[in-house]
């Protein structure tokens, strides 16, 4: 099969902002090149032998790449049936709009957007040969399906995924802000409610740390086909992590149908996403329940901040890691 590669001169600030963009076109891969050198800290929390020589010096610019197949028309070929955009010219129009807005609160660089032809139909499982088991703390390892790890300490919690082309692996900032906060307030007791599961990890590893059980949502199915798997791949049942698609926000009967109070409701999604889930969220919640969001640009703080409050929720802790915040809120 042919494929179209575009490729987006940017940021590395942006690259996150992009990246989503891009998901919600309906790209389902991306490759980004960063030049961010790895520390020392964070080699030695990698379980890799060889690491990739680093051939360029950072200058804070990255690429964007995604390769978009294409049917023998010239139409664009995806798996995806809700995905509206049918041609490239479409695409990057699409693309060139999202550019400006995402401009108005963030750097966003050069904007340059290339088009080239590629027949390289293994360049989806590329990205394996650089994504290694590592550490997101002392303890916490996420190891990659295909990977082999080597010795395991008997306090090690290990998380085996895969995320397929479009979801997140768990090493981003805002996931270890999640991962921090779950750590304080999950107890044998806990139910956990998340919020744009994405590929499960959050509720594997609330239950790994000893919840009783979660509850991921997502509004893409892709999502939930990949949550289920990886639930398969770590050993757990459906009653310890169930998984169901929905969008609480825009489907009140699908919202009205989750009818259990949660101790922790999370959401690592997007700014714009928990403004308006900020509405919803306190009716799941149990009285004495926390919300932990995260996935909050730094120039969005403000924003969710006043949402969350206008919304009957008080702020009990805001972390940072990073271009990126953690609201942790209870009932007001």
């Amino acid at each position: 099969m042919i494929y179209t590669k575009i490729t987006i001169d940017t940021t590395v600030e942006a690259i996150d902002m992009i990246s989503y963009t891009l998901g919600e076109l309906g790209v389902e891969g991306i490759e980004v090149d960063d030049k961010i050198p790895l520390t020392e800290e964070e080699k030695e929390a990698m379980f890799i032998d060889i690491m990739p020589e680093q051939t360029a010096e950072y200058d804070g610019f990255a690429k964007i790449s995604c390769y978009i197949p294409m049917g023998d028309d010239g139409s664009i070929v995806s798996e995806d049936e809700s995905m509206e955009i049918h041609n490239i010219p479409e695409l990057i129009a699409n693309i060139q709009a999202e550019l400006e807005k995402i401009s108005e609160f963030m750097d966003v660089g050069p904007k340059t957007i290339t088009v080239d032809q590629s027949d390289d139909a293994d360049w989806l499982h590329k990205w394996k040969e650089f994504f290694k088991p590592f550490k997101l703390e002392e303890n916490i390892i996420i190891k990659p399906s295909w990977e082999e790890l080597g010795d395991v300490r008997p306090e090690d919690i290990v998380i085996e995924i895969d995320p397929g082309i479009a979801f997140g692996t768990g090493s981003h900032n805002t996931t270890k802000l999640c991962i921090t906060q779950l750590k304080k307030y999950v107890t044998p007791e806990t139910t956990v409610l998340d919020l744009g599961c994405g590929s499960g990890i959050l509720s594997m590893l609330a239950v790994k740390l000893g919840a009783k059980s979660a509850l991921g949502i997502d509004i893409d199915s892709i999502a939930v086909d990949v949550s289920k798997e990886n639930r398969e791949m770590n050993h757990l049942t459906e009653e310890q992590f169930e998984v169901r698609q929905g969008d609480v926000i825009g489907d009140a009967g699908f919202a009205s149908s989750i009818t259990e109070k949660y101790d922790i409701v999370v959401a690592n999604i997007l700014a714009d996403v928990i403004i308006p889930l900020s509405g919803v969220a306190g009716q799941f919640m149990k009285e004495d329940g926390v919300f932990v969001t995260s996935g909050i640009i730094d120039a969005k703080e403000d924003a969710v901040r006043e949402a969350l409050v206008s919304n009957g929720f008080q702020i009990v802790e805001t972390t940072y890691m990073g271009d990126w915040v953690s609201f942790t809120a209870k009932k007001g």
